[in-house]
């Protein structure tokens, strides 16, 4: 789903919604640290104001008279009270509690004081937040049981809010002139590396609709070559398919317009002649060659299932499957008065491959061999020793004439006199080929006939 909510948007505006929650992430993190920053800064400040007040009270503390007395600096708190924006807080008391001198309820830090040490810390006075400085020392001479003397100075935090708030608004404003920069920039970057993308995109809308060349991948970047070959691949493919089609188309034309030609013939002879015995002799020569159309339609079409038809590779026996092919062929074989049999081992011989292509390459290369060749024919089956299977006819006849050895599996490719259309083992071959394998030519025992077979699957 979300794919389908970002689907109508640029590349350049995807990249912005990936890179900008990023962007706005760390510049909320910098506004943070900014802020924290101008409060330890704006602390700083703050408390060496506190020390020099604290300073001031501590140099007119005395025990002269026997007791704590403090003349209070009205001059240093006016001027302090004036540059802290907010009332001023002062507190100056015994370690006994006996003596206390200016708001008494301040609040003291958790921690413990060490003599000669000042700290700050941040603390609620009169419902208001305050900076407070203290500073613990010894008083000399003692006073009474006392042996020390706090001294607490406390100013409201208004003054540093604002200076921190300030301090954070004109970083925010610089980090957002960066962050429109930032989106510019990439913005730009995203549209000048995609420059390549939108070139190719024109030259392939300049192409012809039958132009099914590669597309050239000089010049692209790295990252773009891949999905460039998978392009052409894919264009690949589709001119291997289309080619394949031409080609059935052009397979068709030629071998079916002869026959369908003399049917007609033959069909219009039958039908004016009126002598029964040549009536019937038309018709079975009309029988004959409709036979002879309808075997070459169903090469051409198993032809062009092998070459362009989904493999449908599974476990197959090839023992089962050559004996259902000599038992299809066998009134063939008997017709023609040929010794037709199987040799294969009793145990079943399991295989990988597509059951429906081998069966028909399987059958054409036992027609061809029961029609063009000569008895005895022999169907193989077996695996291999070294890996992959053989599956072939072998029979003892002429053998291959030597005009058709260098062209045989080649569509079309037929010896002198043959009514055969010339696909059979170009349909064997292909089948072949489909499962990664070759279509072998060989001699047969002892040097005659022919030993026609396919083996796939070996390494």
């Amino acid at each position: 789903m979300r794919w389908n909510r970002t689907r109508p948007l640029t590349l350049e505006a995807r990249l912005l919604g990936v890179l900008l929650p990023g962007m706005l992430l760390v510049l909320a993190l910098g506004l943070w640290t900014t802020r924290s920053d101008a409060l330890r800064a704006a602390n700083a400040a703050f408390d060496r104001s506190l020390l020099g007040a604290i300073k001031g009270l501590d140099q007119n503390v005395s025990t002269a008279s026997g007791g704590l007395s403090v003349e209070q600096p009205y001059p240093l708190f006016e001027f302090f009270a004036l540059s802290a924006s907010g009332p001023v807080h002062y507190r100056v008391a015994t370690d006994d509690g006996l003596v206390e001198i200016g708001a008494p309820d301040l609040p003291l830090p958790d921690q413990a004081l060490a003599e000669g040490q000042p700290v700050f810390y941040d603390a609620r006075y009169m419902d208001q937040p305050v900076r407070v400085g203290v500073l613990r020392r010894a008083l000399a001479p003692p006073v009474g049981s006392a042996r020390h003397v706090l001294i607490q100075v406390a100013e409201a935090t208004d003054a540093r809010e604002r200076f921190a708030a300030g301090f954070v608004r004109q970083a925010l404003a610089r980090d957002a002139v960066v962050l429109a920069v930032l989106v510019l920039a990439v913005g730009g970057a995203s549209a000048w590396a995609l420059r390549p993308v939108r070139a190719l995109a024109e030259a392939t809308r300049r192409r012809a609709p039958d132009d099914l060349q590669p597309l050239s991948v000089a010049d692209l970047p790295v990252n773009l070559v891949p999905l460039v070959e998978a392009i052409n691949g894919q264009v690949a493919r589709v001119s291997a398919l289309t080619e394949t089609r031409r080609q059935f188309i052009d397979d068709a034309s030629h071998q079916l317009r002869t026959p369908l030609t003399t049917l007609r013939a033959q069909l219009d002879y039958a039908r004016r002649e009126a002598d029964p015995g040549r009536a019937q002799a038309a018709m079975d020569a009309l029988s004959h060659e409709l036979d002879h159309a309808t075997r070459a339609t169903n090469q051409l079409l198993s032809l062009a299932r092998a070459d362009a038809g989904a493999l449908q590779a599974d476990s197959v026996d090839l023992r089962a499957l050559a004996r259902e092919v000599a038992l299809s062929l066998l009134p063939l074989a008997r017709g023609a008065g040929i010794d037709f049999g199987l040799d294969a081992q009793e145990a079943p011989v399991p295989a990988r491959g597509d059951a429906l292509l081998l069966r028909e390459a399987l059958a054409n290369l036992a027609h061809n061999a029961l029609v063009h060749g000569g008895g005895p024919v022999t169907i193989e089956a077996a695996a291999l020793p070294g890996g992959g299977w053989r599956l072939g006819v072998v029979d003892a006849g002429p053998g291959l004439p030597a005009a058709l050895a260098g062209r045989a599996g080649e569509r079309f490719a037929k010896g002198r006199g043959s009514r055969g259309a010339g696909l059979g083992l170009a349909m064997a071959r292909a089948v072949a080929e489909r499962h990664g394998g070759r279509l072998d030519l060989a001699p047969g025992d002892g040097g005659q006939g022919l030993r026609a077979s396919l083996v796939w699957g070996t390494a």
